[in-house]
């Protein structure tokens, strides 16, 4: 079932949410005994179902949120209160959040369950989900594959049915390439759309809660109840998505949608073309005027990313030194021995060459020729797509210019890993949402997905969109 057929069965009394919570668990605690199992889960909490009892109780009553009693997974570097939290790195195991991060507080408040912590790359840095102290998460569709990442491991707990929605973040692609690898819905909402507070930082200015879902009204159900200004989070703002319920299909005639040449030429995948040009076509025949467009700064946007992104994280990371925050090496003898030995165990190798590029590019000497500049080409690439949507209401790309890869494959050639994020990481830039659909498979059975992209707040146009495609069938 999908979270709105589970909310509609509960409130039917057709279902109570202590035999959804023990069928995920079951789902769940089979898997582990699989010879491979999917590892998406770290931990799933062993009071989510005492806590079903509860909104079953409180359902009977008439209590309880508009979310009473539905299971809800959440990403390693979400915070939720009186959990361990460890973003899938030795530098933090061990430390139990003190509080819930916004988002995780408002769903719960709203009567949502979590049943557990999801495993991700570590810190949020990798596009496969390999980068974990907690090995990786296989993909449900091929246990051979990588879930894409960072959040690989939300993405593989909705796809194999150990959870009906899960919440992920985004820096530069993390919720949406999991989510077109593993076959299901990705968003990323507009920056500010949720707020941040209680999110561990990678990169401030990129970093967005995402939600993954099997469903487009899925995801509305959630967007509905988190959404909004916060006082913890001065970048959240009203978006105006508290009132996205129902969510209607959209009349897709008259829609306007741009095709970007640079994401159809070298080094896509064929039969993501092939798939993406369908959906493409699905729009037209269904009334929507779709054009190519040429915007060729997109082509600088993996290279802007991969220099502001280590940048915000070498600064961010700098807090877990073994003294204020995290792993404290036990073997030093100076303070320069303490903070050098506690981040060199504590840090796994991605990390390290991230906060290396980072400090790289915001040194003397190099600041100018790197982050300076890069700033401000993120500003002509703002520029540039303010402009293509004066003309266009939604941008069509595909999400991944690959289809999931095998375990391993990529871990030793960290540039070809970081061009998985080719058609995501502009999103991330300038600051805009992005929803990841399922538009079929190729022949070797692999999901693809295509990426719908709006101007800010325009994520009841993108969902509604997917909606009539999704009722459409995607035919």
């Amino acid at each position: 079932m999908t979270l709105t057929e589970l909310k509609a069965a509960m409130e039917r009394g057709d279902l109570s949410a202590k035999d959804a919570v023990a069928a995920f668990r079951d789902e769940y605690l089979e898997d582990c005994k699989h010879p491979q199992p999917l590892n998406c889960y770290i931990e799933f909490f062993d009071d989510a179902l005492a806590k079903a009892e509860k909104a079953d109780a409180a359902r009977a009553k008439g209590e309880g949120g508009g979310l009473c009693g539905l299971p809800l997974a959440v990403k390693d570097n979400i915070l939720v209160e009186g959990k361990p939290l460890t973003c899938a790195s030795g530098v933090l195991k061990g430390f139990t959040a003190p509080y819930s991060a916004t988002v995780v507080d408002r769903l719960v408040s709203d009567g949502m369950i979590v049943t557990g912590r999801t495993n991700m790359d570590e810190f949020g840095m990798g596009s496969s989900c390999e980068y974990s102290i907690y090995g990786p998460t296989r993909n449900p569709v091929d246990r051979e594959l990588t879930p894409g990442g960072s959040s690989g491991g939300s993405a593989a707990a909705v796809a194999s049915r150990m959870a009906p929605a899960a919440l992920g973040t985004e820096t530069g692609g993390s919720v949406r390439l999991p989510a077109a690898f593993c076959g299901v819905y990705g968003l990323k909402p507009s920056y500010g759309t949720l707020s941040r507070y209680g999110v561990v930082a990678f990169g401030s200015s990129l970093d967005q809660i995402g939600m993954l879902a099997r469903s487009p009204d899925d995801i509305a159900l959630l967007l509905a109840s988190c959404s909004g200004a916060d006082r913890h989070d001065a970048t959240s703002e009203e978006s105006g998505l508290e009132e996205i319920l129902p969510l209607r299909p959209k009349e897709i005639g008259g829609v306007r949608a741009a095709l970007p040449e640079e994401f159809f030429g070298e080094g896509i995948d064929p039969e993501i073309k092939e798939k993406v040009k369908a959906f493409a076509s699905y729009l037209e025949r269904n009334g929507a005027v779709v054009e190519p467009l040429s915007l060729p700064i997109l082509k600088s946007a993996v290279a802007m990313y991969y220099i502001i992104a280590p940048a915000e994280a070498s600064s961010n990371l700098a807090r877990y030194d073994g003294i204020r925050y995290g792993f404290r090496s036990d073997d030093a003898v100076t303070l320069e021995d303490l903070y050098t030995s506690s981040r060199s165990k504590g840090f796994g190798k991605e990390v390290k060459r991230r906060i290396f590029l980072g400090n790289y590019v915001l040194s003397s000497g190099y600041y100018d020729a790197y982050y300076k500049k890069a700033q401000q080409v993120r500003t002509i690439l703002c520029s540039g797509l303010a402009g293509v949507f004066d003309t266009y209401d939604i941008i069509v790309s595909p999400t991944s210019p690959c289809t999931p890869f095998r375990i391993g494959e990529k871990v030793d050639d960290p540039l070809s890993m970081y061009l998985t994020d080719i058609c995501t990481t502009f999103v991330n830039l300038a600051l805009l949402p992005s929803l990841s659909v399922p538009c079929g498979k190729t022949r070797a059975g692999l999901p693809v997905g295509v990426q719908i992209v709006g101007k800010r707040f325009s994520e009841a146009l993108l969902l509604g969109i997917a909606k009539t495609y999704h009722e459409s069938g995607g035919t």
